[in-house]
């Protein structure tokens, strides 16, 4: 007979077996399975909330950490998952709290460091988190997910000891781990780059994003076609078929457009108007999307949906989106999404949403491609790892906002240049704030001066003022990108 002790056991390499492959459902079910024989037990409730973070559960995940503390109140790794969760609930007073509680309890967790580092970059507080990143180097310096970010967060010079520290791991490449590599490849790129070494910088991002795209799953076909589909159903009559049919308020402030094409600065002038309050990239448009699609009849998918959707719907839609954005600023005359990626929905934002503003951040094609392979995103952006992919991403996508132009009405999308942007700041902000029918404020001109947190990774670029130096960046690069300039074609330059 198998007692209890042998089944926790058994239970136990099944969760770990489990979460290590990244089954957290089935791990979450696991630990819940094993704290109904055992409640006691404060590492199984730590695991249990890191495999409901990981399924985007924080607050069942918070719960978790704090049965983990009450058990164990000096647990390091149990208060700074604690952390991290709260983080993910924008609770970042609190979250910091527990980082530095981690440290406390253990002076040498470089990975509390790390998080504390990242946390200081989100919130503006560059010099703290470059301190905490150097400290978490220091305590493990084989860990190359910390140079990255420190690369991220300030610029090296080529005396620098980080730098010498990276090309010393380099000479060892081989005995690095793949994932390891891809970090060392990206922090190499940005410190060459920031030492005035392109030619040294670039072959370490082709490097770097080979090793990264062998580990993403992207189907060009499948993410082109919906975009290339999208032109072919959203038609400008369906449009004037279902015109007047949304929610008619005018509160949320959609900015669109390629991930690093400008859009976090646009986000940052709006989010220092005090009747504005920036709401981050919150995936909400295509959640609420979801349930309507889940009321059609057969649930037909995205985005043949949309043939499906009456005015009605539309209306639904509308008011679904706006409740929950709601959420994030019930007082707010105005809310901003910055969910680069509802470029795809701009034409059922306008019917379900018709006084809702939409901008659309352009900035010149080769810069921002290649700003997009300089980067090692945290999450998805799997088009970005390979430069022919990029620049077919690129051309589709400037195919299907030039389609949103001709089928919605005239001037229902801002476009913001980035470029005019940071040689007329005033200008170009002006004109965007008076679209969202507000007053000018001179605090929008300040914008690295608010106070706000930040998760993209232009977190640290928007903590100072307008500066010129990105643009025209993809040439000091050109003589490495003929795959990206072959692909974009026209649009390049």
């Amino acid at each position: 007979m198998i007692g209890a002790e042998d089944t926790l056991r058994m239970l136990g390499d099944e969760a770990c077996a489990h979460h290590v492959a990244g089954r957290y459902a089935e791990a979450a079910a696991c630990y819940g399975q094993m704290l109904s024989l055992k409640t006691n037990v404060p590492e199984i409730y730590n695991n249990l909330g890191h495999a409901l973070r990981s399924l985007g559960k924080p607050e069942k995940a918070v719960l978790a950490f704090e049965c983990a503390i009450a058990l164990k109140p000096d647990s390091p790794d149990a208060l700074c998952n604690w952390g991290l969760a709260l983080a993910d609930l924008d609770r970042f007073d609190e979250a910091e709290a527990k980082y530095r509680q981690a440290i406390e309890v253990d002076p040498g967790f470089a990975g509390a460091y790390n998080n504390l580092g990242l946390l200081m970059k989100a919130r503006g507080r560059l010099a703290e988190a470059s301190k905490a990143i150097e400290q978490a180097i220091h305590l493990a310096p084989r860990n190359l997910a910390f140079y990255d970010n420190l690369s991220a967060i300030r610029p090296f010079d080529a005396a620098d000891p980080f730098l010498k520290a990276l090309e010393e791991l380099a000479n060892n490449c081989e005995v690095l781990s793949a994932a390891d590599q891809v970090y060392l490849h990206f922090a190499l790129a940005k410190a060459y780059e920031s030492s005035g070494q392109p030619e040294n910088a670039f072959p370490h991002l082709q490097r770097g994003n080979a090793l990264k795209r062998r580990q993403m799953a992207y189907d060009e076909a499948k993410t082109l076609g919906q975009m290339n589909r999208l032109c072919e159903l959203v038609s400008r009559n369906l449009i004037e078929a279902r015109q007047g049919c949304g929610e008619p308020s005018s509160v949320p402030i959609f900015i669109v457009g390629m991930t690093r094409s400008g859009t976090t600065l646009i986000e940052q002038i709006l989010a220092s108007h005090p009747q504005i309050f920036s709401a981050g990239e919150i995936r909400l448009f295509d959640h609420a999307l979801g349930l309507i699609r889940d009321s059609l009849p057969g649930r037909p998918p995205f985005p043949d949906m949309v043939q499906a959707m009456s005015g009605e719907h539309c209306r639904a839609l509308g008011a679904s989106y706006l409740e929950k954005i709601r959420r994030q600023a019930p007082t707010a005359m105005r809310i901003t999404d910055k969910m680069t990626v509802n470029f795809l929905f701009a034409g059922l934002i306008h019917l379900a949403l018709p006084n809702a503003t939409i901008i659309h951040a352009v900035r010149d094609a080769a810069d921002t491609c290649v700003s997009c392979f300089a980067t090692l995103f945290t999450t998805g952006q799997a088009h970005t790892y390979d430069l022919g992919e990029l620049g077919r991403y690129y051309r589709q996508y400037r195919a299907l906002m030039q389609h949103w132009h001709a089928v919605l009405p005239p001037g229902r999308i801002l476009d913001v240049q980035y470029e005019e942007l940071v040689a007329d700041p005033e200008g170009v902000a002006r004109r965007i704030v008076a679209r969202c029918g507000l007053s000018w404020d001179a605090r929008c001109l300040d914008f690295h001066r608010t106070e706000r947190t930040v998760r993209t990774a232009s977190a640290a670029q928007v903590r100072k003022p307008i500066y010129k130096d990105s643009v025209g960046r993809w040439r000091k690069f050109e003589p490495f990108l003929a795959p990206l300039l072959a692909e974009l074609g026209p649009v390049a330059g």
